[in-house]
C-alpha cells in the first residue's frame, strides 16, 4: 500500500471511536460485521493504491481455462502486445488462460502489464507476465478495480466469471453508474448465441431496451479494441474517468 493509501486507511480507523462502537452494539451490528467492514476497505484501498500506479489502460476478461494452444489464447496474446505497442497498459484478473495470455503479450512486448489476482482455493494462481500486481480477498473490490483502470473492455470466451464481469460493466453503463466505455464481445461463435438470448428473448420480453444492445460490440477483429482505446487516448496517470462521475 502506498503512503497516501495507508493514511487513508489510518483515518479510517480513526473513526472507530467507542462511541461508534456502542451505537453500532446498540443497533445489534456485530464485532465480526465491523472486523468484516474493515476487511472491505482494507482490500478496496489497496486496490486504489496499485492502480493509481499507472494511467487508465484495458481490461481484458476471459477463462482461466483457456490453453495456450487455444485460438482465443492467441488473439488475447496478440491483443496485449498491440495495447502495449500503442501505449496503453493491460489489465487482467492475473491468472492463467485469457489472462496470462493477454499479460504475456504486453510483457513481452515491454508495456505495463498488471494483474489484479484473486485468492481461490483452485484454478487461480498469479502469472508470470506481470509488471504490477495485487492479490484481492474479496471479488466484488477486485471487479471495482478492473472496471476503475481502465477506458476500454475485451471479454474473451469464458465461463460464470467473465459472464458475471460482463453482466456488471453493462449494467454499470445502462444506469449510469460509470461512464459509456467501448464494450467488445471477442469471438463472435462463442457469443452469438448469448446475444440472440438478449434479442429474442430479453428484448421480445421487454426486460431490456433496443439501445441497451448497443452497450457493446461482437467481434472477432482486435483492432477495433486498439483503435477505440487509442481514439480516447492517453490519460493522464494523476487523472481518472471516474472522478468525473458523481454516481460511483
Amino acid at each position: 500500500m502506498s503512503i497516501q493509501g495507508l493514511f487513508c486507511y489510518n483515518k479510517l480507523m480513526d473513526k472507530i471511536t467507542e462511541e461508534w462502537l456502542n451505537e453500532l452494539s446498540a443497533n445489534k451490528i456485530s464485532g465480526p460485521d465491523v472486523d468484516r467492514s474493515l476487511a472491505y476497505a482494507k482490500d478496496l484501498l489497496k486496490g486504489l493504491s496499485t492502480i493509481r500506479r499507472f494511467s487508465q489502460g484495458v481490461t481484458i476478461f476471459g477463462s482461466a481455462r483457456t490453453p495456450e494452444t487455444d485460438k482465443y489464447y492467441i488473439k488475447a496474446r496478440e491483443l496485449g502486445r498491440l495495447l502495449a505497442e500503442n501505449g496503453h497498459p493491460v489489465i487482467t484478473g492475473g491468472g492463467p488462460g485469457i489472462m496470462e495470455a493477454a499479460n504475456r503479450g504486453a510483457y513481452e512486448y515491454g508495456g505495463r502489464s498488471v494483474g489484479l489476482n484473486i485468492k481461490l482455493p483452485f484454478e487461480q494462481h498469479e502469472n508470470p507476465y506481470l509488471t504490477d500486481s495485487m492479490e484481492f480477498n474479496y471479488f466484488f473490490a477486485r471487479k471495482v478495480m478492473l472496471v476503475m483502470s481502465s477506458k476500454a473492455y475485451a471479454f474473451f470466451p469464458g465461463g460464470l466469471g467473465t459472464l458475471d464481469e460482463m453482466s456488471e460493466v453493462l449494467i454499470l453503463i445502462q444506469t449510469g453508474k460509470m461512464p459509456k466505455m467501448p464494450c467488445f464481445l471477442i469471438g463472435k461463435s462463442y457469443w452469438r448465441p448469448l446475444v440472440k438470448f438478449f434479442k429474442t428473448t430479453m428484448l421480445k420480453n421487454k426486460m431490456i431496451k433496443e439501445e441497451d444492445l448497443d452497450l457493446f460490440v461482437m467481434t472477432d477483429d482486435i483492432t477495433e479494441v486498439v483503435l477505440a482505446a487509442n481514439k480516447i487516448g492517453h490519460i493522464n496517470i494523476n487523472d481518472n474517468i471516474y472522478n468525473r462521475v458523481k454516481s460511483v
